[in-house]
This record gives structure tokens, C-alpha cells and sequence, in this order.
């Protein structure tokens, strides 16, 4: 079994590119805290990299900021690249199936590229149903 169950925040705005057939995939890093102190009483984060594709994807990059905090399921994989250099590079990341948008680490700004919601009540009796 492949799982992995992640809460973090965005370390930057995420970044959206398409493959050459049109596909969506977005890419950003989660920084997470971990659970217990070090021996200096200091909690230490880690930082995963997390993809997303198809509509995951484009909702991640149009929702999501720096700071903003999600969770998220999906999978860890691991794959290899040669860089500019000829050496072997390897990465892992999580292959994120599920993101839910927990909110944003400052939500009293905006951003123009956001969209934002003003919701008002309607009362009852103009209810189309």
C-alpha cells in the first residue's frame, strides 16, 4: 500500500505548466511540522514536494497561495533525471489524488489573480425552490 496523508502550508505560489498533449500539472511544497521536539526542545519541519494534475491541478494553482494550508492524500513516487551536469538526479514527491483548501495563513488580504466571495443571506421566502 502506496498512502500518504498530509496537512501543511504552501511554502510558495504554486506552479502551473501544461504537458505538450494538454494536460495540467501543478507543483508546490508543503512545509510540515513534526509531531515531536528535538533534543534542543526545537520542533523540526519538513518539506515535501507535492504534484497535482488534470483539474487538481488547476484548482490548486487558481485557489492556492504561499501560506495557504491544505490537506491532502495521494501517493509517494519516486522517479530519476539526468541534469544539465550528466549526473543522475532523483526525486521524490507526493502524487497528491485529493486537495482540500483549509484556509490561507493571512486571510484578510487578497489577491487581484484570487477570486474572493462576499456571501449575503436571502431570506426564505425568495428561495427559487
Amino acid at each position: 500500500m502506496n498512502k500518504a496523508i498530509l496537512l501543511g502550508r504552501l511554502t510558495k505560489d504554486p506552479e502551473l505548466a501544461t504537458t505538450t498533449s494538454g494536460i495540467s500539472v501543478c507543483n508546490f511544497t508543503l512545509a510540515i511540522s513534526r509531531r515531536f521536539a528535538n533534543a534542543n526542545g526545537d520542533k523540526e519541519t519538513d518539506f515535501i514536494n507535492i504534484v497535482t494534475w488534470k483539474n487538481t491541478a488547476d484548482n490548486c494553482h487558481k485557489y492556492l497561495k504561499k501560506g495557504s494550508q491544505v490537506s491532502l492524500v495521494g501517493s509517494i513516487q519516486t522517479r530519476s533525471y539526468e541534469a544539465q551536469d550528466k549526473t543522475k538526479r532523483y526525486v521524490t514527491e507526493v502524487v497528491a489524488d485529493e486537495v482540500e483548501f483549509i484556509g490561507s495563513k493571512n486571510t484578510n488580504t487578497t489577491d487581484e489573480n484570487k477570486p474572493t466571495e462576499t456571501l449575503t443571506p436571502v431570506p426564505d421566502n425568495q428561495l427559487p425552490f
